[in-house]
Parts: C-alpha cells; sequence; structure tokens
C-alpha cells in the first residue's frame, strides 16, 4: 500500500483548518494542524511533511518568516510551500515568492483550486524525493561495486608481488597463477553483468538465439562449480529427462543466469548438504529448477531479491552486491520467461525456478 502524502497545515484560525479539511477530505492525505509557526517549526522534523499550507497573517512568526526559516535550513528546503493568504496587493504576492514559497492561493480559498495546486506540488515533491532516492542508491552501489571490483584487483596486485620473489616452488607459482585468473574472471564477469544489464534495461542487448542443448548446457555448468562447491562440501546433483530437446535461446545469456544461481545456492547452502540442478520439458517449454538447502527466504523477501540493489538478508561470510538476481530477471524476461522463488518442499531451503 502506498504511502499517504502528508500535508501540514499551520493556521491560527482552527475554523479555516476545518474548510481546508473538508475541501481536501477526498483525497485521502494525512493532514496535520498547528497554529503557530512555532509550533509548526518545532513539528516538521517528526511530521516529516510532503507539503506545508502557510498562512500569512499570524501571530508571535508570520507566515513569511517561518517559510524563509524553512528554506534557510538545508533538510527543509525540498518541502513545497503554498501561502494561504488574504493579501491581494501584488508586493506582498511578490515577497511571498521571495522568501522562498512555492505557490500561492487566496482567500476565501477555492476548492477547485486548492486541490489543483496542492496536487501540483505533491506531484513535485515526489519527483523529488523519487530523484533523490535514485541518486542515493547511485552512490551507495557505486560504493559497493568499487569494493567488489578492488577485492579481486587487490588479490592480482599481491599474487603479482609474490610472483616477483625469488626462489619460488613451482606449486606457489602455479598456484598464484591460477588465483589472478580466478580474479580476473570474477572482474570480467561483474563487470559484463553491468554492461549487460545496462543493454538490456536500454532496449539495446540484442539477443543471439541458437539451437541450444539444455542438457549439456546445465552438464557443462556444474562441472564448473564442482571443485567450489566440493570446497565446501556440497554435493551438485543434475536431474534431467531422458529425452534431448533443443530450444532457440541466447545461450550465453542462459549460462549467465545458471552461474548467478549455482554460486549463490552454493554460497548460502551449509556444508554436507544438496544443491539438486531440475530440468523438465513440456509441450513448447521448459522449466529449470535450483533446488538449495539454504537459509529460507522470507515471503517479504521474495517480493525484493530480484529488485535491482536488493540484497536480502545478509549471511555470514558471503558477499553480495545486489546485481546477480535482478540481472538473471531480465535475461529471462527478455526471453519472455519467467523467474520466481518458492520454498524448498522438501525442508529448508529455496527452489529457483526458471520457466520459459
Amino acid at each position: 500500500m502506498p504511502k499517504k502524502q502528508v500535508i501540514l497545515i499551520v493556521d491560527d484560525d482552527p475554523n479555516n483548518f476545518d474548510v481546508i479539511e473538508g475541501l481536501l477530505y477526498k483525497y485521502d492525505y494525512k493532514l496535520f494542524y498547528t497554529s503557530s509557526g512555532k509550533s509548526a517549526l518545532a513539528q516538521i522534523d517528526s511530521i516529516k511533511p510532503d507539503l506545508i499550507l502557510l498562512d500569512v497573517m499570524m501571530p508571535e512568526i508570520n507566515g513569511m518568516e517561518v517559510c524563509q526559516i524553512v528554506k534557510g535550513k538545508k533538510e527543509w528546503q525540498c518541502i513545497p510551500i503554498i501561502m494561504v493568504t488574504a493579501l491581494n496587493d501584488k508586493n506582498d504576492l511578490a515577497q511571498c515568492l521571495e522568501v522562498g514559497a512555492d505557490d500561492f492561493i487566496s482567500k476565501p480559498v477555492n476548492g477547485v483550486e486548492l486541490a489543483a495546486r496542492v496536487q501540483s506540488m505533491l506531484r513535485i515533491k515526489s519527483q523529488y524525493d523519487s530523484l533523490q532516492e535514485m541518486l542515493r542508491l547511485r552512490e551507495e552501489m557505486t560504493s559497493i561495486i568499487v569494493h567488489d571490483l578492488r577485492n579481486p584487483l587487490a588479490n592480482i596486485f599481491l599474487c603479482a608481488g609474490i610472483l616477483k620473489m625469488p626462489n619460488l616452488s613451482q606449486e606457489i607459482y602455479r598456484q598464484k597463477l591460477e588465483e589472478i585468473n580466478n580474479s580476473g574472471d570474477v572482474l570480467n564477469n561483474q563487470i559484463d553483468t553491468l554492461l549487460q544489464m545496462a543493454k538490456i534495461q536500454s532496449g539495446k542487448l540484442v539477443l543471439a538465439y541458437k539451437e541450444t542443448n539444455l542438457t549439456e548446457l546445465l552438464n557443462i555448468e556444474l562441472k564448473t562449480f564442482h571443485n567450489i562447491a566440493k570446497a565446501n562440501n556440497i554435493n551438485l546433483i543434475l536431474k534431467v529427462p531422458d529425452t534431448t530437446k533443443y530450444f532457440f535461446l541466447d545461450s550465453q545469456l542462459i549460462r549467465r543466469v545458471i552461474q548467478n544461481l549455482l554460486s549463490n545456492a552454493i554460497k548460502f547452502s551449509p556444508e554436507n548438504s544438496n544443491i539438486i540442478c531440475e530440468l523438465n520439458y513440456f509441450d513448447h517449454s521448459f522449466e529449470i529448477k535450483i533446488i538449495d538447502s539454504g537459509k529460507t527466504i522470507s515471503d517479504q523477501q521474495k517480493e525484493l531479491i530480484f529488485k535491482k540493489y536488493q540484497i536480502g538478508e545478509s549471511v555470514e561470510g558471503a558477499k553480495q552486491i545486489g546485481l546477480g538476481l535482478s540481472f538473471c530477471k531480465m535475461a529471462i524476461e527478455a526471453h519472455n520467461g519467467t523467474i520466481r522463488v518458492e520454498n524448498n518442499p522438501e525442508g529448508k531451503g529455496n527452489v529457483f525456478i526458471i520457466s520459459i
């Protein structure tokens, strides 16, 4: 359910609040009333209004002074202010705008005009909030991505430094070369994921369809992850039909999806557990299930984990950058398919289901 938009009404005459409340009743806003500018300033941080309707003529601190204080504080500047005034002189109205008011409406208040001006200001505030959230997410994700790219890069430099040391054994030499190669693969995969997501979102990604043997594709991917799973005492099990069917797919994109799901399953599964990759054919479609025994994803998290930059609940020792499952969703939907997650019917864990 969307959050109700909050309006703070500041007027020394409570009858005026009753009038405005009646005029805005059908719009289901959350209205707060205060009778003085001083009280309004004290309540802004707790109420967090999306809009302030501010009377001009008030005792102690008048509306223009309140407006000037609100617009002078960085954290309050974004709150739109509509001055509600009985003043008709153009100089007075100009002064309202000079002190920072975003709009004004004359008394007696006309219901149609009030509704239109309120909706306009709330729309601007909503757009501002969305932009700020997007900027916040961008800064947060830039920090996370830089951190995640820096880790394999640091490992490459570290291993390269070790390789310069004299009298290294052949075994250590080969080990460090393999670590450099693996770190390079991690970097390449992360960059590819970001680029492909950008292409999918902009509609510039052209799928390279070709006949694909899914049994063969899944077999190759499970073999690729065999050593990683073995190191964590996890068994990878492949279940496929006896018959073989071919589907026209962008096999590279589907591979990346399977890689993401297998990587997550291994990352979040306990030792001495099984991960099952199951393929099922239907008349003109197929279904791939990745079944793990990790921490069961809550119903609330199921709605979030496929969104960009969402990472679900943190698990000790498991790094997450919040792009993998979002990429999976984009790639599968680009094939006019769906991806979802369900609870493992066999007990603890999850089942990620791809249907195309």
